[in-house]
């Protein structure tokens, strides 16, 4: 009975979470790799069959494969316009502008391949008045120069992601903490790119734009984890790990939150501004998997393989 009741008085204390995740991950963070590394294959088979079938890697719209764009500046029922026209254009893409208090519509675009005579036909045709500089504007650009546009900003792309390569290479003048922090970014927009195709999203170069902007979000918390458990030594590694995620996922949701609001708020009100916000809020999500699955496994294997 006494035995008893001191047990009663003397609980014996509970194991913190942050114990037994870390219990958690240290027996099973190989395994974790699992999820992200399927993710990866997936997307690369994804956009194998993607290319295949559409000759590239993303849909492009006109101001990447030239074509007309015309705003018409009226209310107009945009889903029977595109439902009209649809079968005399090529490639139509029907959107509305609204007013940014009132939210009333105030105007309807119109992006086609077609060239600009064939699109005005068709739109007075439907309309049933002529379209002049006064209830709306045309504007055409040629396949050829697009075309240009698009390669120079692939390029751009490219020279981006090699020089965040060097730049990360000479940062950690190891092969293994490099290609972490390479292989997340990559992963990042290869993720990002697979979302945005599934949505049928047509890019343009905001779109590219976006996707440069993403690298140097992939990097930040992975530069920041990797320092933090190679080159600081004062704390026990899964602390220096925690402390890392502590900042980092702070980091990420900070940016999230404003780019999230962002997409709600002024989305709506710029085609421009919506692509590269629904991007960044596409890449960001990625970034917490391939950061805080790929990248921390990644790590902690080299570093206790170091250690030994």
């Amino acid at each position: 009975m006494e035995d008893q009741t001191q047990t009663d008085k003397n609980p014996v204390p509970r194991e913190s979470f942050k114990n037994r995740f870390t219990k958690f991950h240290d027996k099973h963070y190989k395994k974790l790799l699992i999820i992200p590394l399927l993710l990866v294959l997936s997307s690369l088979v994804y956009m194998g069959v993607f290319y295949s079938q559409n000759g590239d890697i993303i849909h492009k719209d006109i101001s990447l494969t030239g074509g007309t764009s015309v705003t018409i500046n009226s209310q107009i029922d945009s889903s029977q316009l595109k439902a009209e026209i649809s079968g005399k254009l090529e490639d139509v893409n029907v959107r509305e502008i609204s007013d940014l208090i009132t939210k009333e519509e105030i105007a309807v675009i119109v992006e086609t391949r077609s060239d600009e005579a064939t699109t005005r036909a068709v739109l007075e045709d439907f309309l049933g008045y002529k379209l002049t500089k006064d209830n709306s504007s045309f504007e055409f650009t040629g396949s050829s120069l697009s075309g240009n546009f698009y390669s120079q900003l692939l390029v751009a792309l490219l020279i981006a992601f090699a020089l965040m390569s060097v730049v990360v290479f000479f940062q950690f003048k190891s092969f293994v903490p490099s290609i972490a922090v390479i292989f997340s970014a990559f992963a990042d927009l290869l993720m990002t790119l697979v979302v945005v195709n599934l949505l049928g999203l047509k890019i343009s170069g905001a779109g590219i734009v976006a996707l440069l902007m993403l690298i140097g979000y992939s990097v930040d918390t992975d530069i920041l984890l990797t320092n933090k458990v190679l080159k600081r030594h004062d704390k026990p590694m899964n602390r220096r790990i925690f402390d890392s995620f502590k900042t980092g996922i702070t980091m990420t949701a900070t940016s999230f939150a404003a780019v999230l609001l962002s997409l709600v708020i002024i989305g709506s009100f710029s085609t421009i501004l919506y692509q590269i916000f629904l991007i960044m809020t596409i890449g960001l999500c990625f970034d917490v998997i391939n950061t805080w699955l790929t990248n921390v496994s990644i790590i902690k294997w080299y570093a206790l393989r170091k250690e030994k």
